[in-house]
């Protein structure tokens, strides 16, 4: 391989995890609104779609880095808001 090839920063440490499958797993697991409590930024609030978090949070690298922390902390804690729904 080219070392003078450059390789992509992916400031997740798992290989292979995108922005994409963050939100989307994060939506499923909180749904829109709770997202929107835990991180409050307008794209989870004000008529929420992954297509236009998407956007959003590609131009703004402090509401990337938020969605980016709680993605971590929920994989590394295995801890599913849903576990405490009786």
């Amino acid at each position: 391989m080219d070392d003078s090839k450059k390789t992509r920063k992916n400031k997740y440490p798992a290989e292979g995890i995108t922005l994409e499958m963050m939100v989307t797993k994060l939506v499923d697991v909180y749904g829109w609104e709770r997202l929107g409590e835990k991180i409050t930024i307008r794209c989870f609030t004000h008529d929420p779609s992954v297509k236009s978090s998407l956007t959003f949070l590609r131009r703004t690298p402090w509401a990337r880095e938020q969605v980016e922390q709680l993605f971590r902390w929920r994989d590394d804690t295995g801890w599913d808001p849903r576990d405490d729904v009786k």
